[in-house]
């Protein structure tokens, strides 16, 4: 048998024993007295709380958290049986015990593994031969009071064989607790009992029932967390490519191949020396950084947050070199670790499949028997259809033709295959095939740009050769933003996982998916675009992150070179280049200039020069914002780019010398007329004249009605408001009518915000007659308008405001 390293540890069960008997020698009271137990609860706490203070220090020093988490989980063994034994012997002691007085104590979960990470929980089976006794009762619940006094979380079951087994047979959570149960203390007979059955009852009669569970449980987790490794505030246990995931492999290992420790798994040929290396090598990263998360937070908080991050690469020793933060280098080498759990995921997957344990049809993990069957692909003699997926006839089909590295996803795309693990084995070990030749190669480039361009969704063949290593070998550039994150509260993903969900959304809106939210950006797809610009735009608008120079000045450069490369013609090639120099311009100036100002639309006319180029900015802009991430992109974003789209597109079908103030102005007040048609000649004529340009420039005809409305009436003494939801925008309209006088717009937004209200916009305009107009639009905590029940309270918490009855600094 394959034993385990020997273990650097924190303490000894003759380290605490000596403590204990120290203890009884200098006490005053008899040790089986309530005060004994408290002096003994408070050594074994300060004991515990500098044994976890040397851990930490350990792994400053040794940097493995692998070795901290067996540290820990043997000081925690030390603990319980130290309370067991005082139990027994001082409170419990039986001078004559039956054969029903026997305890078995093992650990479970994380913790049977023989693993534990600071603060973290922990999980006990008490393992009885017969029905519960009055003894085993009063043992048990004394070490659970004596731990739990202690400070910690522990779960536990306590159960006699027989109902272990039962249970264990009827659910699957039970089951693996049950395989991966470690024996802490006790009668040893007892565990090798339940262990010998287990294997003999359970396990040898339901492999591919568990292998099944446990994947689609895997694929459940991963749905809950966040389906994508590429998160940037990943959950280390629970996200795809965390700690749980390389812990379902050894289960399913371990009980395929009844092995017990990691290491034999490659004696049963599940992993090559290779393979285990890499999976070892994934643990002690992991385990590492949860170690350390667990310290710095002190509490078990499993999500790598964004305010822990810097700190953490601190802590791991990362610094800043080559345009990446300290930081950003720790979260990169976080998602290749996540990749490379997710390789060695598929390479389980096929080894499984090969020996008939399971039946896979898809690497999404949905799992399902079918018919054993391969079939040859027509057109190809390089290539089969292997059960559903696309596989290679033999390991030297890329030698042979390395342009086969990129035919194989065209083939799958061109049959509606998935790729066999094989396939993707072979292909992540075949990346020394990708030369300049092969780069150069024209049929290489027209097989790329032909998946590039798809219309049965590119995202899914780029992420898969994304994950393969094939992506960033083909296009260097994109190799060097595989795995980046950008240090900051706004994007969701790592930059080339951010990419391929900018394709993503591009093929939703072509396939119609999204006419009702993308209105505009769906009428310009119909009408027709030209698709391999905006595709190859979007593939390399981020390229250039990561570098000292502006990314879009060095992804232009990139455009320049890589264009040409995949067969765009040379006006295509001045467009991608454009486009990607140029892919913020739109979103900044929707979101941080005036739209109103006729200046913005001349400027942004000017800037981007033709219709081409306005809707292929416009569809690259939607995608880019929506590609950063759930909630990201919302009406208020979108009325925006729309109001900026439709006015730039009027401007250049129209002339720009229509962009004039005065124009605007003359538009505005005749719209307004022909809204207020019963109003009096004199009070139209007093209201147009009333406003200074900028009001007429700024203001839909819509508010301009509100106000006046509002200030028909008016007297300086009064405020008035109307609030009112703009479904266009996503937003609450409010607007206002008083007085003018100093200060008042800060008293305005005092006044929101002490309900609650997000300002996403502001105008504040003076009239010639000495009244303030302004307008805001705001939202809830979560992003929406107010909801209608809530205005009143609204309205009446800013007239309070207003008329000095709340002093919003005094108030907030």
């Amino acid at each position: 048998m394959i034993k385990p390293a020997k273990l650097k540890t924190l303490i000894d069960d003759g380290e605490l024993r000596g403590q204990i008997e120290l203890l009884e020698q200098n006490s005053r009271v008899a040790n089986n007295s309530p005060e004994f137990r408290s002096q003994l609860l408070k050594l074994f706490k300060d004991t515990y709380k500098d044994k976890l203070a040397a851990a930490e220090a350990m792994l400053f020093e040794d940097r493995d958290g692998t070795q901290c988490a067996k540290r820990l989980s043997h000081l925690q063994d030390a603990i319980i049986r130290a309370v067991a034994d005082f139990a027994i012997a001082n409170i419990y002691k039986s001078e004559n015990p039956s054969s029903g007085e026997r305890l078995s104590i093992a650990a479970v979960g994380g913790y049977g593994r023989g693993t534990l990470a600071p603060l973290s929980d922990i999980d006990l089976l008490f393992i009885l031969p017969f029905k519960q006794t009055p003894w085993c009762e009063q043992v048990v619940e004394y070490i659970l009071y004596f731990l739990w006094d202690m400070g910690f979380k522990v779960g536990h079951a306590t159960r006699n064989i027989d109902e272990c087994l039962r249970q264990a047979k009827a659910d699957m959570t039970i089951r693996t607790s049950v395989l991966e149960a470690r024996f802490i203390y006790g009668d040893e007979e007892l565990f090798a009992v339940l262990t010998k059955r287990f294997s003999k009852e359970i396990v040898a009669k339901t492999a591919k029932e568990f292998i099944d569970a446990k994947l689609e449980e895997r694929d459940q987790r991963h749905r809950k967390s966040g389906a994508s490794r590429y998160l940037v505030e990943p959950n280390i246990k629970d996200g795809k490519g965390g700690l749980r995931d390389l812990h379902t492999l050894f289960w399913i290992g371990k009980y395929y191949y009844q092995v017990e420790f990691q290491r034999e798994l490659v004696a049963a040929g599940l992993f090559t020396e290779d393979e285990f290396k890499r999976f070892k090598n994934a643990e002690k990263f992991l385990w590492t950084v949860r170690c350390h998360m667990h310290f710095l937070t002190g509490r078990p908080d499993e999500k790598l947050t964004f305010d822990i991050q810097r700190e953490m690469a601190e802590r791991l020793r990362y610094v800043s070199h080559g345009g990446l933060l300290d930081v950003e280098r720790f979260m990169k080498h976080y998602f290749l670790i996540a990749k490379e759990v997710g390789d060695l995921t598929l390479i389980v997957c096929a080894e499984l499949e090969e020996v008939h344990a399971k039946s896979v049809t898809g690497i999404n993990g949905l799992i399902r028997s079918i018919r054993y069957s391969k079939r040859k692909i027509a057109g190809s003699k390089d290539f089969m259809d292997d059960n559903g997926r696309i596989n290679v006839v033999d390991d030297k089909v890329f030698l042979r033709d390395p342009v086969n590295l990129i035919r194989l996803f065209k083939l799958a795309d061109d049959n509606n295959l998935d790729i066999h693990p094989d396939a993707r084995y072979l292909i992540a070990n075949s990346l020394h095939l990708v030369d300049r030749k092969l780069r150069a190669n024209e049929e290489a480039n027209r097989l790329f740009l032909a998946i590039l361009t798809t219309r049965n969704g590119p995202e899914t063949l780029l992420r898969k050769m994304n994950e393969t290593g094939l992506l960033g070998k083909f296009i260097p550039s994109f190799g060097k933003i595989v795995a980046m994150m950008q240090f900051n509260m706004y994007h969701h993903y790592t930059v080339d996982e951010h990419i391929i969900q900018c394709i993503s959304h591009l093929a939703q809106i072509e396939r119609r998916e999204l006419i009702e939210e993308l209105p505009v950006s769906s009428t310009i797809l119909k009408e027709g675009i030209n698709r391999r610009v905006l595709y190859v735009a979007l593939l390399l608008h981020d390229i250039g992150k990561g570098r000292e120079e502006d990314h879009a000045i060095l992804g232009a450069r990139i455009a320049r070179r890589v264009g040409p490369r995949l067969g765009l013609k040379p006006r295509e090639v001045d467009t991608v280049e454009w486009l990607v120099r140029y892919h913020l311009l739109m979103s900044d100036m929707a979101q941080k200039r005036d739209i109103a100002d006729p200046r913005t639309v001349r400027d942004f006319a000017k800037a981007v020069q033709t219709r081409e180029r306005l809707d292929l900015l416009l569809l690259l802009t939607v995608c880019d914002i929506r590609g950063v991430g759930p909630g990201t992109w919302n009406n208020w974003k979108a009325s925006l780019l729309r109001a900026l789209y439709r006015q730039t597109r009027r401007a250049m079908e129209g002339g720009l010398e229509d962009l004039n103030r005065e124009q605007r102005g003359s538009d505005a007040k005749r719209n307004l007329r022909e809204a207020l048609p019963g109003r009096d000649a004199k009070d139209l004529k007093h209201e147009t004249s009333r406003h200074y340009p900028p009001y007429w420039q700024g203001l839909h005809v819509t508010a301009h009605v509100v106000f006046a409305r509002l200030l028909h009436t008016l007297t300086e003494d009064e405020i008035a408001i109307d609030l009112a939801i703009d479904e266009d925008r996503d937003a609450t309209r409010a607007c206002f009518a008083l007085a003018d006088h100093p200060g008042i717009f800060s008293r305005l937004a005092g006044a929101l915000a002490l309900v609650g209200a997000n300002v996403v916009d502001a105008r504040t305009y003076t009239s010639k007659d000495g009244f303030a107009t302004a307008v805001f639009w705001i939202q809830d905590a979560d992003g929406h308008p107010f909801e209608s029940d809530r205005l009143p309270r609204l309205r009446n918490m800013i007239q309070k405001t207003l008329k000095g009855e709340v002093v919003p600094r005094e108030a907030i």
